[in-house]
């Protein structure tokens, strides 16, 4: 594999400090005097800091107005200053010091304060309690992360351009004997020589093992005339992909055939009934027509679909919203979602073909091409 030579734009200070803006309008909206989010995925998509949660709290406090503040370790300025994209005061604290009341003192007084979810329970108590008045940030967070920019789409297409050419070469390496953690090794290091910090993850089956959907803590070898299921992704600056490929190797059954067929026309159906303003949970319901009209399910009995039609992607691999029954989220241009509607067999076999879509103003783009035929993976 070679280096990839068309490479995205990473996100420009300008996006960040439009993200902040339109943060400010929906903490507005929501009533809220100021937004606390913790690292991690949030973190990164208003400041461009790609720390995880650790023990030590870093977190952004984004008050309705005024000048944004970063809560730091004091010992980890230089590497803070080195990834920050806004500008922002610094809040550092000592080891010996307590960066939760740090951060509770700056507070502005009155009015409610929007916590991030994801910040752990315990810190998130005691600055509600500090406050006074809190709530979830949610619809502040996924009101700006749910509806991707340009930009963020062309770094999620170079992703899944990347994965879907090292699905290609993972498939010219299948041979008898062949183990999974083999092919899973391969794969890591092709997505490494593409530019990526090699797969975020990656899911090898073959034969009985794809009926479980993320597999089995086996190192299997292939074998002539099994199924062959490969799920796996990577990120570029952050941004994911995730494709799954289900094919034969050398001679499947005709159930097994007439399976993919189904799975293919319930994936087909999911994308079809894309168009903005129709609620989430609507795609969901257009593939599981397909297969209740052929006899699986219904709902998440098996055979047939046991989890959801597909979830968002973007800085995070799963995030709202999701094509599941219940989410009544309307669509609309801008959002990112997985197409996998995988068909299980129990114990026998299982078929998933994952590729993802993004809404547009006429409906749904595929960011890559599905599977063409079970003897075919690949256009």
């Amino acid at each position: 594999m070679e280096r990839w030579a068309d490479w995205a734009p990473a996100i420009t200070r300008e996006e960040y400090a439009a993200r902040l803006g339109k943060a400010r309008m929906l903490m507005a909206r929501e009533g809220v005097c100021a937004l606390v989010i913790n690292a991690g995925s949030s973190l990164r998509y208003f400041t461009g800091v790609t720390w995880g949660q650790t023990e030590r709290l870093v977190a952004l406090l984004l008050p309705a107005s005024g000048k944004p503040r970063i809560v730091c370790p004091a010992f980890e300025r230089g590497s803070l200053e080195a990834e920050l994209r806004i500008e922002a005061d610094l809040l550092l604290w000592e080891e010996d010091e307590d960066p939760v009341r740090l951060l509770t003192d700056v507070l502005p007084k009155g009015g409610t304060v929007a916590i991030d979810p994801l910040l752990p329970f315990g810190q998130a108590g005691r600055i509600a309690s500090a406050h006074g008045a809190a709530v979830d940030a949610s619809p502040v967070i996924d009101g700006c992360r749910m509806y991707k920019s340009p930009a963020e789409l062309a770094l999620m297409q170079q992703a899944k351009a990347m994965t879907l050419d090292v699905h290609r070469a993972a498939a010219r390496i299948l041979a008898p004997g062949i183990r999974a953690s083999e092919v899973i090794r391969f794969i890591d290091e092709a997505h490494r020589e593409m530019g990526a910090g090699g797969s975020y993850f990656c899911a090898v089956q073959f034969g009985k093992a794809t009926a479980y959907p993320h597999g089995l803590p086996i190192d299997q070898e292939l074998e002539e005339d099994q199924i062959v299921l490969i799920d796996t992704g990577c990120r570029i600056e952050g941004y994911h992909s995730d494709i799954t490929r289900t094919y034969a190797f050398g001679k499947v059954s005709d159930e097994e055939r007439a399976v993919w067929d189904l799975e293919k026309a319930a994936q087909a159906a999911a994308f079809a009934a894309v168009r903005p303003g129709v609620p989430c949970e609507e795609i969901d319901g257009a593939a599981r027509k397909v297969l209740e009209e052929a006899g699986l399910g219904p709902n998440y009995r098996l055979p047939g679909l046991p989890h959801r039609t597909g979830h968002g992607i973007g800085l995070a691999i799963h995030e709202p919203a999701y094509l599941v029954r219940g989410d009544r989220t309307p669509l609309a241009p801008g959002m990112c979602f997985s197409n996998e509607p995988m068909i299980v067999c129990p114990n026998r076999f299982g078929i998933r073909l994952e590729d993802h879509f993004f809404v547009t103003d006429e409906g749904a783009q595929w960011f890559t091409e599905p599977q063409p035929a079970i003897d075919q993976p690949f256009d």
